[in-house]
C-alpha cells in the first residue's frame, strides 16, 4: 500500500458555529441540510412516506418510532416535573441557579465561591432502582399537522417580515398553536425553525419591529441561547459549559451574555447544572480533623457549570436511572450458570459475564460479532426470551448469517423471521420483534444491541426504559468506529465509566484490510501487503480527477477485476457538497450508470438513493417509479413511498455517501474519496469508519497528500459534553 502526495479541491461545507451546515442557495431562508461529520449526515427530514399497495392509511416505520419515543419523552418529563422546582416566567433569576451562576462567575474573577453553590446534596442509601410506570402499550399515532389557519396566520406574518413563505407550515409545526401571534410579539422565535439562522431571524425582526428592534433585547438572548444549544446538539453535545456558551453568544453579538443565559433560565427555555468533578488521581478526603477539614475539601473540589436544552438533560436523566435499573434488578439467585459449551477465549467470557449481570459491554472489530451471536445461541438454549438489534437492515442480516445454519432469525415456540434478529428501529417502532407486554415493556430477557456506539442519548434512554425489571442489556460495537449523529457518546461513557463488565474481543479482523483497519484504530496507517489487490492507491491531482477516477473505478475497473456489480461498491466522501463531495460524485455517477432526465425531483427509476426517514437515519433503497402519491422506493424492509412534498428533503441519490450515512453497512467494495481540501475534516474515526467499509476490496482516490496518515496518528474523535458519566456515578458504583 503507498500513500502518494497529491492535492485536489475540497469538498468543503463551511463551519458555522458547533453545528457545520451549508446554504441551499438563493431564495432559502438557512442551510438546507446538516454536513459535514462534525452532526447528523443524514437529512434532517422526519419521513412521512407510506406504505404502497394498502387500502387504509398506515404508519410508517418511521413515524411510529418518533411517536413511541415523544410518549417516551412526555413520561420522562412529566416525572421530572415532579421533581422540579418551577421558576415564574418573566420572573428574574433567583434560587439556586443564580447562586450557582453568581459562584462562576467569583471563580472566574479570582474570587472564592460561597460552599453552598456547588455543595452536593446528601446522598440517597443505594437501593435496587424501581421499575418505571409505564404507559399501556398503546398503538402509535402520526404527528398532526398544524391547523390551515394557524399555517395561514404564520403565512402572513412571515410575509411582512420578507420571510419565504414557504416556511410556514415548518414554523407552524415548531411553534404550535398560536405560532402567527407568537412571531409577530417575538419574532426570533424564527429560529425554532430547523435551518433558520439568526442573521435571518434579525432581517425578520427588523423588518417586524422597526426602531424597537435591537441586538441587546431580551427576546434576542434568550432565542440565540436555545439555538446555539440546539446547534451544540447537531455537533453531539448534550449541553455546553456555562463559560463555551457566554463565549458563542458574544460571537454572535449578543451584548451582554450572562443576562441572556440568565433570562434564558428564568423563563425555563434551558436548564443549568453543576457537577463536582473528581481530579485526576485525587482520592475522596476523609476527615482527619474535624468537619472543618471537610469543608475545606468540598469548597476545594472541581466544579464546572453546564447549561441544556430539557429535551437532552432529561434523556441523559433518564437513561442513566434505567441502566441504574438494569444494573441491580437483576435477580442473583436467577441468574443461570452458563456453561458456554465450544465456546472459548472472548466468546466464553462474554456468556459468564453476561450469566451474572444485567449489563455488560462487548467490544470488537465485524468479525468479534460471532461472539454476540455465540451468546444469543446459549441464552436462546437456556430458553431466555434472546433478541439482537442492529443498525441497519445489512448489520441485521449479516448477525443473522452468524447464527446456527445461518438461520434468518426464525426462532422457537412459534416465533416467524425477524423476531431474533431486527433493526432497532423496527424494534422500537414495535414493526419487528417480539412486541410489548401489558405494561409496555419489551417482551424478552436478553436484548444484544450491535453497533451500539451508534447510539444517542435519547435513543438509548427509550431502549433502556423499555427493558423489564431482570432484563439483560448487553451493548456491543466497535468503539474506533464514528460516534452518533444525535447528540450524546453514550458507548463511550459506559466504557469510561466502568459501572458493568467489558469483555474486548480478541477475534481479530482478517486479511489485509483487517490488519490496515485495525491499524488505523490504534494510529498507525501501516504499508499492508494486499497480493490480491485488496488496497488499492489511486492518486490524484484535482477534484475533477478526482471525480472521474471515481467513476472510473465503480462502473469499470472493480466490476472488471472482482465481478462485482457497480451497485455493490460504494463511494465514500467526506462530505455533501463541493467539487468531490456527494452531490457532485452522485451526479457524475448517476450520468454514467443510470442517464435520465430526473423526472421527478431529480431521480429516474433503477437510481441508487438513501433515504432519511428520521434524522441520524439512513436507509438504502433503488427508486421503482413516481406518481402523485409520490416517490416509489425498494428498501431491503419492502417497498416504500416518500411523499412528494419530503422528497427534496429526505432522499439523496445513493452511490456516494458520508461515513455517517455509510457506518452500521458493508459493501463487497468500497471507494474512498479524499480530495485536497477535505484534509482539514478527516480524522482517526472517520478514516477508520470510511475504510472499514470494505469487505474484499478498498481502492483510495488520494489526494490529501501527509494529511491522512497525520489524521490517523494525531486527531482523534472531537470531544462531547455530556454529563451520563457522573449521572451514572449516582447510580451505580464503579465496577471492580
Amino acid at each position: 500500500m503507498s500513500t502518494e502526495p497529491e492535492t485536489t479541491e475540497n469538498t468543503g461545507p463551511g463551519s458555522t458555529g458547533p453545528g457545520t451546515a451549508e446554504n441551499t442557495g438563493p431564495g432559502s431562508t438557512g442551510p438546507g441540510t446538516a454536513e459535514g461529520e462534525s452532526g447528523p449526515a443524514t437529512e434532517p427530514g422526519t419521513g412521512g412516506e407510506g406504505e404502497g399497495g394498502s387500502d387504509s392509511p398506515q404508519l410508517t416505520e418511521a413515524q411510529a418510532e418518533l411517536a413511541a419515543q415523544k410518549r417516551e419523552r412526555e413520561r420522562i418529563e412529566r416525572r421530572k416535573a415532579e421533581r422540579a422546582e418551577p421558576i415564574a416566567a418573566g420572573t428574574k433569576l433567583s434560587g439556586k441557579a443564580a447562586d450557582l451562576l453568581a459562584a462562576v462567575r467569583a471563580v472566574e474573577g479570582g474570587a472564592k465561591p460561597p460552599a453552598s453553590a456547588f455543595a452536593d446534596p446528601e446522598p440517597a442509601p443505594r437501593r435496587p432502582a424501581p421499575e418505571p410506570a409505564r404507559p399501556p402499550a398503546v398503538e402509535p399515532t402520526a404527528p398532526p399537522a398544524p391547523a390551515p389557519d394557524t399555517v395561514d396566520a404564520v403565512r402572513r406574518v412571515l410575509a411582512d417580515g420578507g420571510a419565504p413563505e414557504n416556511l410556514a407550515s415548518r414554523a407552524a409545526a415548531a411553534l404550535g398553536e398560536g405560532a402567527g401571534e407568537l412571531l409577530r410579539e417575538d419574532p426570533w422565535q424564527l429560529l425554532r425553525v430547523t435551518d433558520v439562522r439568526p442573521e435571518q431571524a434579525d432581517g425578520f425582526a427588523r423588518a417586524l419591529l422597526g426602531p424597537e428592534c435591537a441586538p441587546d433585547d431580551e427576546r434576542r438572548g434568550r432565542a440565540v441561547t436555545v439555538w446555539l444549544l440546539e446547534q451544540a446538539a447537531l455537533a453531539g453535545h448534550t449541553a455546553l459549559e456555562l463559560p463555551a456558551l457566554t463565549a458563542a453568544l458574544g460571537r454572535q453579538a449578543v451584548p451582554d451574555a450572562d443576562a441572556a443565559v440568565q433570562s434564558a433560565l428564568a423563563e425555563g427555555d434551558v436548564l443549568a447544572f453543576q457537577d463536582a468533578l473528581d481530579e485526576p488521581g485525587a482520592t475522596p478526603a476523609k476527615s482527619a480533623e474535624g468537619e472543618d477539614a471537610d469543608e475545606d475539601a468540598e469548597e476545594s473540589r472541581p466544579v464546572r457549570v453546564l447549561v441544556g436544552l430539557e429535551r437532552y438533560a432529561l434523556a441523559e436523566e433518564s437513561l442513566a436511572d434505567a441502566l441504574g435499573r438494569i444494573v441491580n434488578s437483576l435477580a442473583k439467585e436467577a441468574s443461570p450458570e452458563w456453561e458456554p459449551q465450544g465456546l472459548s477465549g472472548s466468546a466464553a467470557e462474554l456468556v459468564r459475564a453476561v450469566a451474572g449481570h444485567g449489563l455488560v459491554l462487548h467490544t470488537g472489530g465485524e468479525a468479534a460479532r460471532a461472539e454476540p451471536a455465540a451468546l444469543l445461541t446459549a441464552a436462546r438454549a437456556q430458553g431466555l426470551r434472546a433478541v439482537a438489534a442492529c443498525h441497519a437492515p445489512d448489520g441485521r442480516d449479516r448477525f443473522a448469517a452468524l447464527l446456527p445454519n445461518g438461520t434468518d432469525g426464525e426462532g422457537r415456540d412459534g416465533e416467524g423471521p425477524g423476531d431474533v434478529v431486527v433493526t432497532l428501529s423496527g424494534l422500537l417502532a414495535g414493526t419487528e420483534g417480539p412486541g410489548r407486554d401489558a405494561e409496555g415493556a419489551f417482551a424478552l430477557d436478553l436484548l444484544v444491541l450491535t453497533d451500539a456506539p451508534l447510539l444517542d442519548v435519547e435513543t438509548a434512554a427509550t431502549v433502556a426504559e423499555s427493558l423489564p425489571d431482570g432484563a439483560r442489556l448487553v451493548l456491543s460495537g466497535d468503539p474506533a468506529v464514528l460516534w452518533s449523529a444525535g447528540p450524546g457518546r453514550v458507548f463511550a461513557d459506559l466504557l469510561t465509566a466502568r459501572v458493568c463488565p467489558q469483555i474486548a474481543s480478541r477475534t481479530p479482523d482478517p486479511g489485509p484490510l483487517g490488519e490496515l483497519v485495525s491499524g488505523i484504530g490504534v494510529g498507525e496507517l501501516n504499508q499492508v501487503e494486499a497480493p490480491g489487490k485488496e488496497i488499492v492507491i489511486v492518486p490524484v491531482r484535482d477534484a475533477g480527477e478526482a471525480v472521474h477516477r471515481t467513476v472510473q473505478l465503480v462502473a469499470d475497473s472493480v466490476p472488471r477485476a472482482f465481478g462485482f456489480a457497480p451497485g455493490e461498491t460504494v463511494v465514500i466522501t467526506p462530505g455533501h457538497g463541493g467539487a468531490a463531495g456527494t452531490r457532485a460524485l452522485n451526479a457524475a455517477l448517476k450520468e454514467r450508470l443510470n442517464p435520465g432526465p430526473g423526472r421527478f425531483g431529480g431521480f429516474d427509476p433503477g437510481d441508487l438513493v438513501v433515504h432519511s426517514p428520521a434524522p441520524g437515519r439512513s436507509v438504502p433503497g433503488r427508486v421503482v417509479d413516481a406518481d402523485a402519491e409520490g416517490l416509489h422506493l425498494t428498501c431491503p424492509d419492502g417497498p416504500v413511498v416518500v411523499a412528494r412534498e419530503r422528497v427534496e428533503r429526505s432522499v439523496r441519490h445513493g452511490w456516494a455517501l458520508t461515513a455517517h450515512q455509510a457506518v452500521g453497512g458493508r459493501w463487497p467494495a468500497a471507494v474512498v474519496v479524499l480530495p485536497g481540501d477535505a484534509a482539514q475534516s478527516l480524522s482517526r474515526p472517520w478514516v477508520y469508519t470510511a475504510f472499514g467499509r470494505a469487505e474484499r476490496h478498498l481502492s483510495v482516490v488520494h489526494g490529501v497528500d501527509q494529511a491522512l496518515p497525520r489524521a490517523v496518528a494525531e486527531v482523534p474523535a472531537k470531544p462531547r459534553t455530556t454529563r451520563l458519566p457522573l449521572l451514572l456515578r449516582t447510580q451505580v458504583p464503579p465496577a471492580g
